[in-house]
């Protein structure tokens, strides 16, 4: 595995850093202004039943009865590829095992569903299992054993999303079969039993990885309407389109907090600060961990509470209500964080799924491959690490906009919105602080 998520730096910009960085808050400030004069009745969340049809070839191909199952079935086989590293493949780097599992699957559902939507809903293997169970023992898959408590909401989800940053950022020998498979089989049990108990809408919000594909997806072009027609739509109405939920705040905090933390602690000085301490390093890697999600948290839950207390809202639903607009920029931190390991290790990972053994293979025509930048340089890719950084938070300014119009009083809508641009502009200069740290 690649240890450095990225290749650009401060010294990789075709800017100086401090131009980028006052860029970045120029472009926050420029927005909200826009958005307070010209913006002033919510917007988005539009009714879906506007939302404009693909083709009619697509259609029909779409809602075949055997479409689902081409997906579910695509899941499964890969999911057996998988497999057949992991538990019978040597424990050496030539293994793709950790490759697939922190790469090509973690980082690489972020761009499949931000083009297609929560893909991993129809791809997810124990999903397909569980029907697949129910089907052969004649029970209704939604029924399970009890009713999904509704206070449950995501708290399982941000717990599963939790325990796989800690795996792939803290862990010891993380990278190894014996801890991938252990991680993999306690998630699979703890999935399939939650399946039986409360049925298959368990996996909606207890299945941490359908969860992120979800809220991602949110942000897709295209959507699937109530009566099964797919159609393009606005993105930012699908994100604004995201009610809030039990667990929802944690959840895309964490996603957030995590990406963070992964910048840090490539850091220098958190690597030094590590080094010299007398705990071990996955004591101080989880602490680590904790205090940057808590310290995410706490900034979020404070600065909101503010503006719910200027904006004149009811008490204790602005951290909800606005959460939606944190997913923006935590997926533009994991885009700029993981896009070199993605494009460089993914092309490795891809060559070595030829030889999952190791036995000199070549089942997929693979192995030659030779890994290419794809006409990448530091400073290309610095620049895009800034823009979607950027992007992402200039996103999350309107969501945020369009919902306080919504939650606050016209007179206070403004007013209650600076404490979460404050908020937007902090995110932003430690950000990329975190991510140009050298």
């Amino acid at each position: 595995m690649l240890l450095a998520h990225g290749i650009g730096g401060r010294q990789d910009l075709p800017i100086p850093f401090s131009a980028a960085m006052t860029g970045a808050i120029l472009a926050l400030l420029v927005s909200f202004a826009a958005l307070g004069a010209l913006w002033t009745e919510p917007r988005l969340g539009g009714v879906l039943a506007r939302a404009r049809p693909l083709s009619a070839l697509f259609q029909r191909a779409v809602s075949s009865t055997a479409w689902p199952w081409v997906w579910r079935l695509a899941g499964l086989a890969a999911a057996a590829y998988f497999c057949v590293g992991l538990l019978f493949g040597p424990d050496r780097v030539e293994n793709p095992t950790a490759g697939v599992f922190y790469v090509l699957f973690w980082v690489g559902l972020v761009p499949l569903s931000l083009l297609f939507g929560p893909v991993w809903r129809n791809l997810n293997p124990l999903r397909t299992l569980h029907l697949l169970a129910c089907q052969v023992l004649g029970r209704d898959p939604r029924a399970g054993l009890r009713q999904l408590p509704p206070g449950l909401g995501y708290w399982p989800a941000a717990a599963g999303i939790f325990a796989f940053v800690w795996l792939e950022l803290v862990a010891p020998e993380r990278a190894t079969l014996p801890v991938i498979t252990i991680w993999l089989a306690a998630y699979t049990v703890l999935m399939l039993a939650g399946a039986v108990v409360f049925g298959a809408d368990w996996f909606d919000r207890g299945d941490a990885f359908e969860a992120y594909s979800t809220l991602v997806g949110s942000l897709a072009p295209v959507v699937r309407r109530r009566d099964g027609v797919v159609a393009w739509r606005n993105s930012l109405d699908g994100m604004a389109g995201l009610r809030p939920a039990p667990g929802l705040t944690v959840l895309v905090v964490v996603l957030l907090g995590s990406t963070m933390y992964d910048s840090l602690s490539n850091a220098p000085v958190w690597v030094r600060f590590v080094q010299e301490s007398a705990l071990p390093a996955p004591v101080m890697g989880t602490a680590g961990l904790v205090a940057v999600i808590g310290l995410v948290l706490a900034a979020y839950l404070g600065t909101t509470a503010l503006a719910g207390r200027w904006g004149d809202a009811k008490p204790g639903a602005t951290a909800g209500e606005l959460a939606h607009a944190i997913v923006p920029i935590a997926v533009g931190y994991v885009v700029a964080h993981y896009y070199t390991l993605f494009l460089l290790e993914g092309q490795r990972t891809i060559a070595l799924l030829s030889d999952p053994l190791d036995t000199g293979a070549n089942w997929l025509g693979t192995a030659d491959w030779t890994i290419s930048a794809a006409g990448t340089t530091p400073a290309g890719i610095a620049m895009l690490q800034v823009t979607v950084i950027i992007i992402g938070h200039v996103l999350g300014t309107v969501l945020a906009h369009d919902r306080a119009l919504a939650l606050f009083p016209r007179r206070t809508a403004v007013l209650g919105q600076i404490p979460l641009l404050l908020l937007m502009v902090v995110y932003t200069v430690v950000g990329l602080l975190l991510l140009f740290a050298a």
